[in-house]
């Protein structure tokens, strides 16, 4: 084992665990950069997608790339680990429900499946967004565990992702990375990782400040949302377009407030303020009520399509948008799947589609429509597509007693 680690030494092989959201773009990138990339993961049909090139995802753009010969020559997968300079965890940290407490066993699970691979001198570093105090209180005691100090026999750091879905290799490469180690030397080292392809700028930190960084950010975001979702709640009360009022009041210098929706999405936003409650619940009051709110707009929204269709007898109801955010295929967490689901449950015919989606397509709006026959068209996220093509057609829709309403932009009904 090395008693002498420096932020200079090589790091020729990347073993990433976990080719996912985020493991798989880093892999590809990096793969294109000439750097050797082993990636790691339990489900055997990803493994194969990636060795074969069948990689069965929206976007045209992973499959061009991982046809690539460059990606062909540099990335290989496998369900195993193998020896590497460095290993980056990239796996899923979930909520536990109802306790809205984190679930670290994928992470842990990660750090100790690398542990037969580690001679000394190596790099591990978590990608996966973690709560404050992860590195510290876990990752630290299974590598000692294992006879490994971290700083002197192997070095440790984290560096959460900051990638959009939908918009993931050219952010993977503008955007800034924070990177914080166990100390200077393995900060400095895991630098190596991305400076093949980087464009943004590194800051380098301590393991606890990356940790809160990641989400802090989050936090921000959905706070800000919640406050945008509770001035809707208000207008809706007092009868006014707070959409209106709201663009009024962001003609104020100082004021930048976000447009409301129906509930909030994706892997981060719902879940990275628990991490925070998680470790200091006596402080967390306005963050906790933030995530309350957001994680109520579904129900509202369906509530407010409920109150819609009252006057129908039995209504077809067609939902448009099954991503969490606009123009996007990612389904995770989506608020729009919680209010089709939600009016499923009623008993409501509903029949859900997104464009951006596979399984629940399609290629003409009025071509659904028209084979579909609903009383009810409702739109629930607003991809560009969908809202052109719903401005297009509002005669047409009206002209066939077709009821239209339209969440998540400044007009919610339009006739």
């Amino acid at each position: 084992m090395s008693s002498e680690l420096t932020g200079d030494a090589p790091i020729d092989d990347v073993v990433i665990i976990g080719t996912g959201f985020i493991g798989l773009p880093l892999a590809l990138t990096l793969a294109e950069q000439g750097v050797q990339v082993y990636g790691v993961d339990i489900d055997e049909n990803m493994v194969d997608a990636i060795n074969n090139a069948s990689l069965n995802l929206e976007g045209a753009e992973f499959q061009s790339r991982i046809e690539s010969e460059t990606v062909q020559e540099n990335l290989e997968a496998s369900t195993e680990p193998t020896e590497g300079d460095a290993f980056v965890i990239s796996v899923p940290t979930p909520l536990q429900e109802p306790s809205k407490s984190p679930d670290l066993s994928y992470v842990e699970a990660a750090v100790e499946s690398i542990l037969p691979y580690l001679s000394g001198g190596e790099l591990i570093n978590i990608e996966s967004t973690i709560p404050p105090l992860t590195c510290e209180d876990h990752i630290v005691p299974i590598l000692e565990e294992a006879g490994f100090e971290p700083g002197v026999d192997v070095q440790l750091t984290h560096s959460p992702e900051r990638i959009l879905p939908g918009n993931v290799f050219e952010e993977i490469v503008t955007n800034d990375r924070v990177i914080g180690g166990i100390d200077e030397a393995s900060a400095r080292r895991a630098a190596k990782i991305y400076e093949p392809f980087l464009e943004g700028e590194i800051y380098f930190t301590d393991l606890l400040s990356a940790e809160l960084c990641k989400l802090m950010e989050n936090t921000f975001r959905d706070v800000n949302v919640a406050l945008a979702n509770e001035f809707a709640l208000i207008g809706e009360q007092m009868d006014v377009d707070m959409h209106q009022v709201i663009e009024l009041a962001n003609n104020h210098p100082r004021v930048d407030i976000l447009k409301p929706g129906i509930g909030v999405g994706g892997h981060c936003l719902p879940i990275d303020p628990w991490f925070l409650n998680e470790v200091d619940p006596e402080h967390t009051n306005l963050i906790t009520t933030a995530r309350r709110i957001n994680d109520k707009m579904p129900d509202v929204t369906a509530k407010k399509v409920r109150r819609a269709v009252a006057d129908y007898e039995n209504p077809k109801i067609v939902a448009l948008g099954a991503a969490y955010k606009p123009n996007t295929y990612d389904q995770r967490n989506s608020p729009a799947q919680d209010v089709v689901d939600s009016l499923s449950l009623d008993g409501y015919d509903i029949h859900h589609y997104d464009r951006h989606v596979d399984g629940i397509g399609y290629d003409d709006l009025q071509s659904l429509i028209e084979d579909e026959r609903p009383d009810v068209l409702i739109q629930l996220v607003p991809h560009d597509d969908t809202v052109r093509e719903l401005d297009a057609i509002q005669d047409w829709l009206a002209d066939r007693d077709v009821e239209l309403f339209r969440f998540g932009e400044s007009r919610t009904t339009s006739r």
